[in-house]
């Protein structure tokens, strides 16, 4: 890769390529390739003339949708930082993520810069815009461009993302040009995406990758925020409308449009033909589920994080198919990706530091026994911004290369399958030395008529079963059924609705879990 590499250039060679067509319709608005690559160079000459220059960071407060990305393009052309709030986020964490990033810049919509008046964080940023600035801003004269400095180099910071923070304080992930390309071909590697395609991303980074590659992207009525007010039929109804032929989603997302087609006897819009889920699990269950409601489409199921994406994907038949022998121990999620490297190391909560090699090679763990799971590649982040202490517990440096710690637990199975057993910090080890794996029990419980979801965990030195049910459910006859056929349960509890993540509104969020069972003993 070329030193001065941008990874805004893949933007502006699709724009070249495909200058007529949609880049992103958003309700009632679109803009082509070449319409939004003509407002980007707009926005870098408007940035340059209000002081934000090459390298200064900006934290963005703005809802998926064409400023975004005009935005985020923008800030890449110029070599600024471009530093995410997720629209969920808590005065809490937004405190937290103004502490960690020392932003130089905030642009937010009119709502977020409202809310900013009480954020001291937000306060102490010297530069303020409006997400919404450009439209008026194009009606002006343009300033003459300033020169365009040191060309950007790989290695620079391009975008700052956090983590959900779930287990604690979150992670500034830092992605650098040179990373951003390497995520861009691994995933461009997993979609093959094709020009012609007409896609609903629902994870923002999934557009950007579609403007790289010349694909149209469609931005559909769903708020983040507030998954529970998602409309199906109105979703469903814009697919049909557009054309879409491939959709890059959560699995909540996903599950609500199954749901509503099963429900309701209809088939699904004959368009789509592609359908990749991930930042959860899914179960055996819910990937009958998918593949009822959307027969004729490809379904594929991804594994990975927000440092490494993608680390291995299972296609829903393959899931299917090997359910009646493969939960009894973990969730099968596929061969890993083959740009990475993947071990299973011994679980502790310390840091590792290992002086070689052959240090390192003492924590692996024989095939089929459960542990951590560790990844390496181009494609797997190795640094924190301002976070030495996260780069010590999350990372294994060995021989100039950087491993990933996961966090979750698994193993490689014989047949070169990645079984997932649940997070680390959730295994439940008993007496006689054995492990407990959540998923195995998440997925039975998902199996049963009436559990929505549920899990086990370790609550007062007893194994205890969480579930959350739907009305009706009659909850004395399911506990007690259960305790004959899980003799290991010590106790069945119920509660609505079980944390979930707020990221993805489609994982539980154990932390929130433990906390929301400590309040009811």
């Amino acid at each position: 890769m070329e030193k001065g590499f941008n990874i805004s250039d893949l933007f502006f060679e699709a724009a070249r390529q495909y200058p007529h067509k949609p880049a992103i319709i958003h309700g009632r608005h679109q803009v082509s390739f070449a319409g939004l690559a003509t407002e980007v160079e707009a926005t870098v000459a408007y940035f340059r003339h209000i002081g934000i220059a090459p390298g200064d960071r900006v934290l963005l407060f703005v809802p998926m949708g064409i400023p975004l990305y005009r935005i985020v393009l923008a800030l890449f052309k110029l070599g600024a930082t471009a530093v995410f709030l997720d629209e969920w986020v808590s005065k809490e964490r937004l405190e937290r993520c103004c502490q960690i990033a020392q932003c130089q810049a905030f642009i937010g919509t009119t709502k977020a810069r409202v809310l900013g008046v009480l954020s001291r964080g937000i306060r102490q940023i010297p530069i303020k815009l409006n997400s919404n600035f450009l439209p008026a801003y194009l009606r002006r004269s343009l300033p003459a461009p300033g020169p365009t400095g040191t060309p950007t180099r790989a290695t620079d910071t391009a975008l700052i993302t956090f983590t959900t923070g779930s287990t604690g304080t979150p992670k500034a992930a830092k992605r650098t040009h040179g990373f951003l390309y390497e995520q861009f071909a691994a995933l461009i590697d997993k979609i093959k995406p094709q020009a012609d395609e007409v896609d609903l991303p629902v994870l923002p980074i999934v557009l950007l990758i579609n403007l790289g590659a010349g694909c149209t992207s469609l931005i559909t009525d769903f708020k983040a925020a507030k998954p529970e007010r998602m409309q199906p039929e109105r979703i469903l109804a814009q697919l049909r409308q557009h054309g879409v032929s491939r959709m890059v989603a959560s699995p909540f997302f996903l599950k609500q449009l199954a749901s509503y087609l099963v429900q309701h006897g209809q088939e699904a819009p004959s368009s789509l033909r592609k359908i990749f889920t991930g930042g959860a699990p899914v179960f055996p269950a819910e990937a009958a589920l998918y593949k009822r409601a959307f027969p004729a489409a490809a379904i594929e199921i991804v594994y990975g994080s927000t440092e490494a994406e993608p680390i291995s994907s299972i296609s829903a038949e393959a899931l299917l198919a090997g359910s009646s022998h493969s939960l009894s121990r973990g969730l099968p999620v596929g061969f890993p990706y083959h740009k990475i490297q993947l071990r299973i190391i011994g679980i502790t909560e310390e840091a590792i530091a290992c002086a070689g090699a052959a240090d390192f090679d003492k924590w692996e763990l024989p095939q089929g026994e459960i542990g951590e799971i560790i990844v390496s590649g181009p494609h797997v982040l190795d640094a924190y911004f301002n976070n030495e202490e996260a780069i010590k517990r999350h990372k294994i440096g060995v021989d100039g290369r950087c491993w990933h710690r996961t966090g979750d637990s698994g193993y490689l199975g014989t047949d070169g399958l990645l079984y997932l057993c649940g997070r680390c910090s959730s295994l439940i080890s008993l007496p006689d030395g054995s492990l407990l794996t959540p998923f195995t029990y998440e997925a039975y419980f998902q199996s049963i008529a009436g559990v929505q979801m549920g899990t086990i965990l370790e609550l007062n030195h007893q194994v205890v079963a969480v579930l959350e049910v739907l009305p009706g459910t009659p909850q004395a006859r399911l506990a007690q059924e259960l305790q004959q056929v899980l003799p290991e349960l010590q106790r069945v509890l119920f509660l609505a609705p079980i944390p979930r993540d707020p990221r993805h509104h489609a994982k539980i969020d154990y932390a929130q879990l433990q906390k929301r069972l400590s309040l009811m003993r």
